[in-house]
């Protein structure tokens, strides 16, 4: 039905949206209204064609100005194109566009953990407590964060895959770098984010304790 109203050149009806999938009208009101909640649809009420008719105006419903993707596992394509871009953009004199890369991806990491530790206002942290603020941020950011132990954390999930590889030299030293920066954001001690060989499927940077503690 979503498919069927972004095709259309009018809002549609709830009637016309059943029958464009052949299910009942109740039904399709149901599955219509949850995409307006789930803010992929606009509803109003308005006649169709400007035709006003006796009887109560229909509801009509059109597409909202929303993008939307869902992968499974999480991917950050996003993320990475904004990296590289403002790379492009920001790129110094003398500066090669690996190490504009590398230097972007850093900040922005660290912006993006400054924002989460001024919201969570943790207090001074110790490595292992500041790991586990760590997996609460890098989860919400697609990365499936596993504990190995108390001062190693595994990530099950890189959100920059297939792109790392095809060029895993660049991808995962901006991935290493943009992890590094969230660490430094959260100002968590005695973190660092380290390159690894990783398992099918997995991320090739995990973040390492120097010491226990916290």
């Amino acid at each position: 039905m979503y498919t069927f109203i972004r095709g259309s050149v009018r809002p549609v009806t709830r009637d016309e949206a059943a029958a464009s999938v052949g299910i009942s009208r109740k039904l399709a009101a149901f599955h219509l209204d949850k995409l307006v909640d789930a803010g992929l649809l606009r509803s109003r009420y308005e006649a169709v064609g400007g035709i006003r008719k006796v009887g109560r105006t229909p509801k009509v419903y059109e597409p909202a100005d929303t993008d939307f993707a869902v992968t499974i596992p999480p991917r950050r394509h996003g993320v990475l194109a904004d990296i590289l871009l403002d790379a492009v953009v920001a790129e110094g004199e003398g500066e090669t566009a690996r190490g504009a890369a590398l230097r972007v991806a850093g900040a922005r990491g660290e912006e993006l953990g400054a924002t989460e530790r001024a919201a969570l206002r943790p207090g001074r942290l110790g490595a292992e407590r500041g790991l586990t603020l760590t997996e609460t941020v890098l989860a919400r950011q697609g990365f499936e964060p596993r504990r190995e132990t108390p001062t190693c954390v595994r990530l099950r999930n890189c959100p920059f895959h297939p792109l790392a590889g095809k060029a895993p030299d660049l991808v995962c030293g901006i991935n290493q770098a943009f992890l590094g920066g969230i660490v430094a954001g959260l100002q968590v001690p005695g973190v660092e984010a380290v390159l690894i060989d990783p398992a099918p499927g997995g991320c090739c940077v995990e973040l390492r304790a120097d010491q226990p503690g916290g």
